[in-house]
């Protein structure tokens, strides 16, 4: 009898599994389908959409006022990135539709730069370099994002041991 419960239950998580699996998967497929569609697009919501880096500083341009641009290429470029990611990084990561896929960011995960914020200021910090004649070096870039999240795994992972240590000591 033990044995008939316990192949019930096996069965029910494997067709619980199976059927969330199959969910999973459809919801994935249309997500997919819209957003190979969405990087396609040149305006997403009335919103024009750069192509590339390039692009994206032209528009930049575009929409920020002499005097801002002017503050922003005087400041640091830590101080640039910093004040700026709340502001001009939201706004770009939101009309840009960074979350939901678009072409801009399509092209900067070609650059292997996956996260809306990541993404937002490699931007702001390539438009600060592009306004300075300072070479953007998209590579070093990249290195020192994957080198701040690998850091952070390791302080997580160390945090955690600790706990588990205090917890184990009680």
């Amino acid at each position: 009898m033990k044995l008939i419960g316990t192949s019930l239950i096996v069965l029910c998580i494997v067709l619980s599994n199976s059927l969330h699996a199959q969910k999973n998967s459809a919801a994935y497929q249309q997500w997919k389908k819209e957003y190979d569609e969405r990087i396609q697009k040149e305006y997403l919501f009335d919103v024009y959409i750069p192509e590339d880096m390039g692009d994206a500083f032209l528009q930049l341009n575009k929409l920020i006022d002499a005097d801002s641009k002017a503050k922003f290429k005087a400041a640091a470029e830590e101080e640039a990135v910093h004040k700026l990611h709340f502001s001009l990084g939201r706004w770009i990561i939101y009309n840009w539709q960074f979350y939901d896929g678009s072409r801009l960011s399509h092209s900067l995960k070609q650059l292997n730069i996956h996260h809306p914020d990541d993404m937002a200021r490699v931007l702001i910090r390539s438009y600060h370099r592009y306004l300075n004649k300072v070479p953007l070096d998209i590579k070093q870039q990249v290195e020192a994002i994957e080198a701040r999240k690998q850091k952070e795994r390791e302080e997580r992972m160390k945090a955690r041991i600790d706990s588990s240590l205090v917890k184990g000591k009680n």
